[in-house]
């Protein structure tokens, strides 16, 4: 059986329909000055229900091609993000 890769990120869009895009952050090892840093990847995963808001903490896992670019599917949500509600007016 192969292993299925798993990731662990945030929501930052879901202005499309049935995809959002998740940031997973990463770290990595700089080949010569042994220094830790991180980088974020952003990938496009499958939100069948279209039930994921922004800032939602989310588990994805690798699946077969869905379209040119979506290679991931959300599997599950293991926490909500608190987005405040703010009107256009309260903003000025």
């Amino acid at each position: 059986m192969a292993n299925i890769k798993n990731m662990i990120g945030v929501i930052v869009s879901t202005k499309m329909d049935k995809t959002v895009v998740v940031s997973v952050e990463k770290q990595k090892h700089h080949p010569l000055y042994r220094k830790t840093y991180r980088i974020m990847v952003k990938y496009l995963a499958h939100d069948e229900r279209n039930e994921c808001k922004v800032d939602d903490k989310v588990r994805i896992v690798e699946t077969r091609p869905l379209s040119k670019v979506k290679r991931w599917r959300v599997s599950e949500i293991l926490s909500r993000g608190e987005v405040p509600e703010v009107k256009p007016e309260e903003v000025i």
